[in-house]
């Protein structure tokens, strides 16, 4: 993964692929600056597995801002906490090979910010309604945090 920090515009871009189905991933950026900052994410999904869901939990000095819009092509639905540190992007679907964007909005409370990254597959033994009845439940709770990959994106400054 890699990022570019576009000071200015206080806009965040991070690119890059996520190749585990077993693992969160922890990703720590550095930016010039704490404070607001806009950020446009995409990845690819490099696993054999269907995302249908895309959680984001941010550290304790950060939180998502819900004054801008949510945005995923690939997904229809998203769903803050009321604390504001738990995105989720839903009802849709990025499949094997298929690259996934959002935008969103955060208060870095530090120039370090860090986010748990989890994804939600359907099991292939669910009934449809058991994978509704899933989805449903993580969304309103989270999901469980599984073992996870640290990363430290780079980020180049712009401006």
């Amino acid at each position: 993964m890699t990022g570019v920090a576009d000071v200015a515009r206080r806009v965040l871009m991070i690119t890059g692929a996520i190749d585990t189905t077993d693992h969160d991933v922890s990703v720590s950026v550095s930016l010039p600056a704490a404070g607001r900052w806009q950020v446009i994410k995409s990845e690819t999904n490099l696993t054999d597995q269907t995302w249908v869901a895309m959680q984001a939990v941010l550290d304790e000095d950060s939180v998502f801002l819900d004054d801008e819009p949510l945005m995923s092509p690939q997904f229809a639905k998203s769903f803050m906490t009321p604390d504001q540190r738990r995105l989720t992007f839903y009802d849709g679907e990025v499949r094997p090979g298929e690259a996934v964007l959002k935008t969103y909005s955060m208060e870095a409370g530090g120039d370090k910010p860090t986010y748990f990254y989890s994804r939600y597959s359907p099991i292939a033994t669910d009934s449809t309604e058991q994978s509704s009845q899933t989805l449903e439940e993580l969304v309103t709770n989270g999901m469980s945090q599984r073992p996870v990959i640290e990363l430290i994106v780079p980020v180049t400054v712009l401006g």
